[in-house]
């Protein structure tokens, strides 16, 4: 039906007589983001609490965000925070797995833990008439795991066929390497485990790198929804007895903006994969808004320069971008292509291209104007729900940002100004320094790149 549907509207517009294209109505100004007052406390174990009312559906969302992830791994433990996460939904010691899920259906909602680089989050939904059960579960969840020995061999097979998987894949590949090159020895450099490692993983060692790594020092527990202002005593009944555990760890890497390049082969590749950057300034640098600005006009955004040029103009890729990348206190900015072989030096070139004009002459004013408007609505919508919310909220507190860092966030895109946007690319974006890896067919793209090689 869609199709048939599609193919009238086509003929219609076809047969139509042409007319002279209207431009659209200029859109309002951006809305600016606001947050509803938040109430933050501290328990006494060290746990940080934040309660947020937001919205009008009667539903509640909570997140207990852990500092424990795999920057926590030592260099032979790759992955096994990951494993320690899979397991941790598998049971506490007075709740199964079956009896979790259960009753989170019962509230309508769902258990999920989910493990990062930096951090550790356990989260659900729930209605909001189920919010203090959810909290209460959630709360067994992340101080009672059972880590059930007879699940152990499920999760590590689940792991070792994502593995085999990731492993296979350009993209993963090349993401792989570029980081490597950019962090070297530092656990972000760090990005597949080998298989013997994955097997080498006990019981014991989960365990143990549980009760090293999460504890109520290190936990921050958001509420966002609608909800009973006795939730505060619910989150405190919940975790006030955990034992506050280990300090988080401040593990910052310190990277350098220096050119290397990398060459993975893979013959017979119908396409080269291209990652292309360098670190920039943090959160906590008063440079970091404007960069993601200059991102989002440079290679970051479908009207991007980078975008229309190898894919609009050119026809060289599907689907570029370019991307900020944020960890803990630690940033970078690369640009990301699948590019068809024939074409990936020249592909290349164009993206160092456009990095050298925008080091050379600012925007224009409207160009900017578009590229802000379109940041400033997204950031709204982004934050458009109580997941959205809770995010932003993580975010800020992660990166040590600020109290009202989310409220001027949309007037500080505003006012970057065209120059800014050049001095910003010209300070940090030097294509001379930057990191390459291209995975590809070798022997047809050897050539191509050689000039970058020597650049």
């Amino acid at each position: 039906m869609r199709l048939r549907l599609f193919t009238s509207a086509l003929l219609l517009l076809t047969c139509a007589p042409a007319q002279d294209k209207q431009k659209p109505p200029q859109g309002g100004p951006p809305k600016p983001f606001t947050l509803p007052p938040a109430q933050n406390f501290m328990l006494k174990n060290g746990a940080k609490v934040t309660l947020v009312p937001y919205g009008s559906v009667p539903k509640v969302s909570v997140r207990i965000v852990i500092a424990a992830g795999n920057a926590n791994e030592a260099a032979d433990q790759i992955w096994l925070a990951d494993m320690t996460g899979q397991l941790m939904k598998e049971g506490t010691t007075t709740r199964s797995a079956v009896d979790m899920a259960e009753q989170a259906a019962r509230m309508g909602g769902n258990v999920s833990v989910n493990v990062g680089l930096d951090q550790t989050t356990i989260g659900g939904d729930a209605l909001s008439e189920s919010a203090a059960d959810l909290v209460a579960l959630l709360g067994d969840v992340a101080q009672h795991p059972a880590f059930p020995a007879s699940q152990l061999e499920r999760v590590r097979s689940t792991l070792l066929r994502q593995l085999a998987i990731q492993r296979s894949t350009p993209g993963a590949q090349a993401d792989a390497a570029f980081r490597k090159l950019l962090y070297g020895t530092h656990p972000y450099g760090r990005y597949f485990p080998t298989e013997e490692m994955l097997k080498s993983f006990t019981i014991e060692g989960v365990q143990h790198f549980y009760k090293s790594n999460f504890g109520a020092a290190r936990a921050h527990i958001y509420v966002a929804g609608r909800f009973d202002p006795a939730i505060k005593q619910t989150v405190t009944a919940a975790f006030g007895s955990w034992e506050a555990g280990p300090a988080p760890v401040n593990n910052v890497p310190k990277t350098v903006a220096a050119k290397h390049v990398e060459v993975i082969d893979r013959p017979g590749a119908a396409q080269s994969v291209i990652r292309f950057g360098l670190p920039v300034p943090p959160p906590n640098n008063p440079d970091y808004i404007a960069v993601a600005v200059t991102n989002s006009l440079l290679g970051g955004s479908f009207s991007s320069r980078i975008t229309t040029n190898i894919r609009e103009q050119k026809g060289y890729t599907y689907s570029p971008h370019s991307i900020v990348e944020t960890s803990f206190h630690d940033v970078f900015w690369v640009q990301e292509a699948d590019v068809t072989t024939a074409v990936t030096g020249p592909a290349l070139q164009e993206i160092v291209n456009e990095i050298k004009r925008l080091r050379k002459d600012p925007p224009s004013a409207d160009e900017l104007k578009g590229i802000q408007s379109f940041m400033a609505g997204m950031f709204v919508i982004e934050n458009s729900s109580r997941q959205g919310v809770l995010n932003q909220l993580r975010f800020v507190d992660s990166q040590g940002l600020p109290d009202d860092w989310l409220r001027t966030y949309v007037p500080t895109v505003l006012k970057v100004t065209p120059q800014q946007v050049q001095g910003i690319t010209e300070k940090y974006l030097d294509p001379d320094k930057m990191i390459l890896v291209v995975v590809g067919d070798k022997s047809k793209i050897a050539d191509q790149l050689s000039p970058f090689m020597t650049r």
